[in-house]
């Protein structure tokens, strides 16, 4: 259930209003937007009388019952309003949502060696990206490939964090590693292999750190929108909604089918912002560039690209990565269209070892 507080009531009416709603069994939240205070009660609202809370004070506009069997993440928790996720780096405060410019986040699929994470971070980060995404734990359809080199990549991340200022994203697959990963990233990625493991869901978002919520390969919309509210639901309103790609029934040419209309439908229904990662989605490094520009138009708060110093010998997902010349021209084309969408964002030149880099193999 939703209570909608008219803009000018004083701070002290609406915390009494707060006030008289705790004799209700339900968990009270608040959220001040720009036009609108929202008081959101969650739990067993069915027994509640709207007309009983609309008769506490002449300051509530509104008393709507919320229709989604997602709660917090709906669009009406904030009567209309889109949230945003605040995350402190090193180099400040970067913000994921509708009422911000385009946030790039770009790495290779797995952290393979102190050299190669820190180059490639650099590159990223002068060409634009605020966040550098690395796996040091990684899912793999085989029990024989490459599994990521665990904790020992945290420490990796943590050093190209230093070295270059930007935010890490890295994925947690265990509860038992929650804590190590939690040392190191900015914003934790859930995985869509793992997008319905509560118990995984629920300690994630206990840590207060913001999620990254990968969609599940056959996930409903409605199924990844209960994902989130799992992570939710433990206190923490910090989730990011990833699209990566669903499974369909051609494989032969794309990797996944990247859902595009997954952004529209998405801004009908939650407030939550949007990401797209187009490199999983396609899995081929041709058809990114043009899936990111046209993810940008659709409208994406954010872009997570994969980049390789050399994808050719990349001991993960080398076939849908961009070479660090290729992640710069794109760049330079994703600047444009995004300034065009009125989510413009500053993206420097090349840096003068990007050529050395282009084709160099990391041991």
């Amino acid at each position: 259930m939703i209570i909608v507080i008219g803009s000018a009531t004083p701070a002290s009416e609406v915390e009494r209003i707060i006030g008289e709603l705790s004799q209700y069994s339900v968990t009270i939240e608040k959220s001040v937007g720009k036009y609108k205070t929202v008081i959101g009660l969650v739990g067993g609202t069915s027994s509640i009388n709207p007309d009983n809370i609309q008769q506490i004070s002449p300051s509530i506009e509104q008393v709507i019952r919320v229709k989604h069997p997602f709660k917090r993440a709906s669009i009406d928790f904030r009567h209309g309003e889109p949230s945003s996720v605040d995350v402190s780096t090193p180099l400040g405060v970067v913000s994921f949502g509708q009422n911000h410019p385009l946030v790039v986040v770009a790495g290779p699929c797995s952290v393979e060696n102190e050299e190669m994470i820190i180059e490639t971070a650099q590159v990223v980060k002068a060409s634009g990206a605020q966040f550098l995404r690395g796996g040091a734990f990684k899912p793999r359809t085989s029990p024989y490939a490459f599994q990521g080199h665990g904790e020992s990549a945290l420490g990796l991340l943590a050093k190209a964090k230093e070295v270059t200022g930007l935010g890490i994203i890295t994925e947690l697959m265990d509860t038992s590693d929650i804590d190590a990963v939690a040392a190191v990233a900015d914003i934790i990625q859930i995985g869509a292999r793992n997008m319905q493991n509560f118990s995984l869901l629920k300690k994630a978002g206990a840590t207060g750190k913001p999620i990254l919520l990968k969609r599940g390969l056959s996930a409903t919309i409605e199924e990844w929108l209960m994902a989130a509210e799992y992570i939710m639901a433990a206190d923490n309103p910090n989730v990011i909604l990833c699209e990566r790609g669903i499974r369909s029934f051609d494989r032969q040419y794309t990797r996944n089918t990247l859902d595009l209309s997954v952004v529209p439908v998405l801004r009908t229904l939650t407030h939550l912002p949007i990401m797209i990662d187009p490199s999983h989605a396609t899995g081929y490094s041709q058809y990114v560039a043009t899936m990111a520009k046209a993810s940008v138009a659709v409208g994406t708060d954010s872009l997570m690209i994969e980049v390789h110093p050399n994808p050719s010998v990349a001991l993960c997902d080398g076939p849908q990565s961009l070479t660090p010349n290729d992640y710069i021209e794109l760049m330079h084309e994703i600047k444009s269209v995004a300034q065009f969408f009125g989510r413009g964002q500053s993206f420097t030149n090349y840096i003068p070892r990007v050529t050395t880099l282009k084709n160099r193999v990391f041991a």
